[in-house]
């Protein structure tokens, strides 16, 4: 597998000849891979005053691309091309390449025009495929990469596919004033900014998880929990804040179920040890609150230098720590996904019995309090309802009917497989035959006219693995999978590896797998939050209709390389979204698609 990487991104200054580099190991000097681009006295003669902006020689005869259009020059002789329907794409040319082939490729203001010489003509523009046609110098890689600089970013064009580089996680600078190919394939990026560099390093999927872990476990971790953190400055990876956010608890439990998979597969003592620490971090969100059976959003210890999140922030009965109440739905269906998994692959009898403990408490509590999550001041939470009265009568609930239904019989199927406790099983049985809630869940997926919410669609696939895995009952089961075939269907075009692996899992049918490795291969190895903009490309379709939150979107997902990065939670038909680049992921979200695919047998290495 080659993933794509930024080796560099900082330059302080830039020559014809030389380039003086800052990064973070301190200044280095390279050779600028080509010489100062000029013309000969005789191509001055022979064009008279068009400005010619570059030269290349093939089959004897010496190309100019010129401001009025190209020139194939053959000694005194000169053979102009100037734009038209079946030939040059435009007479504004600014650059020129001559490959092996004898294949000439010309930059021009509107793509990409490639010829023979003897009269056959290509043109690459957005509907081929470039993402921008304003292309301004072109560079052509030993092993057959056509790379475009334009106006906004760079375009590479490889065994017929364009990739396309811009934003702040590729380039210092999206305006493009030149560029070259190294020997090693490897692309040089002139801008105003300074110099990056692009190269495409060989790795597999499981060297790219070892690297998603190290970074996790170097910069990510706090009090067991699984966190974002956020950087000083854009240079500097050493000074950095944790962050105590809404979903703390939610983004663990991916964790968990991350490491739990990586102890089924490998045996190693690192992954049981550091799933173990994540899962008794969770136990910890629910002992610490006071209220029996109510697990906190997330929790810090008092002056505890972190980026705290707003909301309900409440000291524990004892003293020694701070949680984050208005705990949601979100959180509970991470919570029971995270429990399942980890019972089953690694948990010893001791943490067994742990686990059986929590859940039961976070059961009868829901089951006390008509299926919703009770907090300090007696109230429901926002979004932890679950009961018939709410999600079946209330019309404020109708769009959550299905999710938080299905989520229902999960958790419930949940707390009777570890606690083997009749109650739940009954609650079940209740809920199906005399509340709809399987038949609720077959429509879980809302669609338009309704809100597109890409978030429950997450939550709904961390539900549908343990409401299927320990489902026994034929009927219900049926329903269960009409509902996530359902679902499948309407998200396969996404490539998301985490919903195919999960459909994979529980149907036994086939799951898209290339679909799914493509997406792990494609996903940024830097999950910071770069700024990142695809609205102006000329190779996509915008959707008439706007996203959840009025973005723009496209009618087809984009490599994920390509957009801001995204946990599975977020919309990825959106095409301009991303901060200043100063935040980072934990990377968890890569994790669990990779190694539960490992463990099912979907990813082979």
């Amino acid at each position: 597998m080659l993933v794509d990487v930024l080796l560099t991104a900082a330059v302080s200054l830039a020559t014809p000849r030389a380039t003086y580099l800052q990064d973070m190991g301190g200044p280095v000097t390279f050779d600028w891979p080509f010489p100062a681009r000029s013309t000969d006295d005789r191509l001055g003669l022979v064009l008279g005053d068009a400005a010619i902006r570059a030269t290349c020689e093939s089959g004897g005869s010496v190309w100019a691309a010129t401001d009025r259009g190209l020139a194939m020059v053959d000694g005194d002789r000169v053979r102009w091309s100037e734009a038209s329907a079946d030939g040059l794409l435009s007479s504004d040319c600014r650059d020129v390449a001559a490959d092996r082939a004898g294949m000439v490729w010309i930059a021009t203001d509107r793509g990409v025009s490639v010829t023979d010489g003897h009269g056959h003509w290509l043109r690459l523009t957005g509907a081929e495929g470039l993402p921008v046609e304003d292309v301004r110098c072109i560079a052509l890689g030993p092993t057959g990469d056509r790379w475009f600089g334009t106006s906004r970013g760079v375009c590479r064009l490889r065994e017929g596919e364009f990739s396309y580089f811009a934003g702040r996680r590729w380039l210092p600078s999206d305006d493009v004033l030149d560029l070259a190919v190294d020997r090693n394939g490897a692309a040089w990026v002139r801008t105003p900014s300074g110099v990056g560099q692009i190269a495409s390093k060989p790795m597999t999927l499981e060297e790219k998880a070892e690297r998603f872990l190290t970074r996790l476990r170097q910069r990510h971790i706090r009090h067991g929990l699984s966190v974002e953190c956020r950087f000083e400055s854009e240079n500097d990876l050493t000074r950095y804040r944790l962050d105590a956010s809404d979903n703390d608890g939610l983004w663990t439990a991916l964790y968990v179920a991350a490491e739990s998979f990586r102890y089924a597969v490998t045996r190693a003592d690192d992954a049981r040890r550091n799933a173990r620490d994540s899962m008794m971090a969770l136990v910890k969100l629910e002992e610490i609150t006071g209220i029996r059976g109510f697990p906190a959003r997330s929790m810090i210890r008092p002056g505890e230098d972190v980026n705290q999140s707003g909301g309900e922030w409440h000291p524990s009965p004892d003293g020694q720590w701070i949680w984050k109440g208005d705990t949601s739905s979100d959180e509970l269906d991470g919570h029971y996904f995270a429990y399942a998994i980890y019972y089953d692959l690694v948990a010893d009898e001791e943490g067994r019995r742990i686990l059986r403990e929590t859940i039961a408490r976070i059961t009868d509590h829901l089951l006390d309090h008509e299926y919703s999550l009770i907090d300090l001041d007696g109230q429901p939470t926002r979004w932890a309802v679950f009961g018939p009265q709410a999600l079946n009568d209330s019309p404020q609930w109708a769009v959550e009917r299905g999710l938080n239904s299905l989520s229902m019989l999960s958790h419930l199927n949940v707390a009777y497989h570890l606690t083997r406790n009749e109650r739940y099983r009954r609650a079940h049985d209740e809920l199906v035959r005399e509340h709809g809630y399987a038949l609720n869940a077959v429509t879980q997926k809302v669609l338009i006219p309704g809100e597109v919410n890409h978030s429950d669609d997450e939550l709904a696939f961390l539900c549908y693995y343990p409401a299927l895995l320990y489902e026994r009952d034929p009927d219900v089961r049926a329903l269960l999978l009409a509902s996530i075939e359902r679902s499948w269907r309407i998200e396969q075009p996404e490539r998301n590896p985490f919903f195919n692996f999960v459909y994979g899992a529980v149907t036994g049918k086939p799951c898209d797998v290339e679909a799914a490795e493509r997406t792990l291969r494609e996903y940024p190895m830097e999950i910071r939050d770069w700024r990142m903009e695809n609205s102006h490309r000329a190779d996509i379709m915008v959707d008439p209709r706007s996203g959840r939150f009025d973005e723009t979107q496209s009618t087809r997902v984009l490599p994920y390389s390509e957009r801001c990065f995204l946990k599975w939670n977020g919309n990825p038909y959106r095409l301009d979204s991303g901060g200043d680049g100063l935040s980072e992921d934990d990377g968890a979200a890569f994790l669990l698609p990779y190694w539960m695919g490992r463990y099912y047998g979907f990813v082979t290495e």
